[in-house]
């Protein structure tokens, strides 16, 4: 299983993976306050067509002039009416703007966004601890929803991925490492359709749901394979899950 995996970590934990991919966003920056920013928002809108969300995420980026941490700490009220009209499926224009006003009070009050991530406790309690702060400079109703929340049981995907790009020290340069006060080996791993379904394949997941339960479930059968640094295999499941190459296989 062991060597199976890690033969296509190696196939698509590869530079040549970044283009087609929502991390392609952040890797049009440098600066660490850039590459958190960019990164956040991108995996935020992280859901549907890959061409899209890359279409959506890169809007995003221009509308901020391609400078978001700059705009983010600088914008007034005026700045953020160029928003208004941003959709990308269920996330819109009133959440795109309380997400920028958060993130200039989380740069402002918090460390930035990984002051936020940081601290004592299991990734569940980091990430509904981050939500709460996140969400606490009265969001609308409707804004929740795009930051899910371990602790009710979501499967938190796209948080997950998120932390996977800041966090995880790649060789391969895909992701990024630039948290420190967080271990890779803490993190969870991204579980979508396409992971779930060759996880199950794989033996590596018997519950059904996808949910946080199996995320944990996931996430501690891979730190049997690699105990620091259990999510590289986020790419193997995830790759071979969109190339269609798991049809079939079953290894125990």
């Amino acid at each position: 299983m062991k060597a199976f995996l890690d033969s296509n970590v190696l196939q698509y934990n590869h530079p040549d993976f970044i283009p087609a991919d929502p991390i392609s966003v952040p890797h049009r920056y440098s600066r660490k306050e850039d590459i958190e920013i960019s990164g956040f928002l991108a995996a935020t809108i992280a859901w549907g067509n890959r061409v899209s969300i890359l279409n959506s995420a890169n809007r995003l980026m221009d509308l901020m002039e391609d400078a978001p941490f700059e705009f983010i700490s600088s914008a007034r009220a005026k700045d953020y009416k160029r928003f208004e009209g941003f959709v990308h499926r269920t996330f819109n224009g009133t959440d795109c703007i309380y997400f920028l006003r958060a993130l200039k009070e989380i740069y402002r009050h918090h460390g930035g966004l990984e002051g936020i991530f940081s601290g004592a406790g299991a990734m569940d309690e980091k990430i509904h601890r981050a939500r709460h702060i996140f969400l606490s400079f009265k969001a609308p109703a409707r804004t929740g929803k795009h930051f899910s929340d371990p602790l009710a049981g979501s499967a938190a995907k796209r948080i997950n991925m998120y932390l996977r790009w800041m966090v995880r020290r790649d060789l391969q340069k895909v992701d990024f490492g630039i948290w420190k006060s967080v271990s890779p080996a803490e993190l969870c791993c991204p579980l979508d359709v396409h992971s779930g379904r060759v996880a199950r394949m794989l033996g590596l997941l018997e519950r059904k749901q996808n949910d946080w339960k199996a995320v944990m479930e996931l996430t501690e059968n891979l730190r049997k394979l690699d105990p620091k640094d259990p999510v590289k295999y986020d790419f193997a499941l995830f790759g071979m899950g969109t190339d269609g190459m798991a049809t079939g296989i079953q290894i125990r």
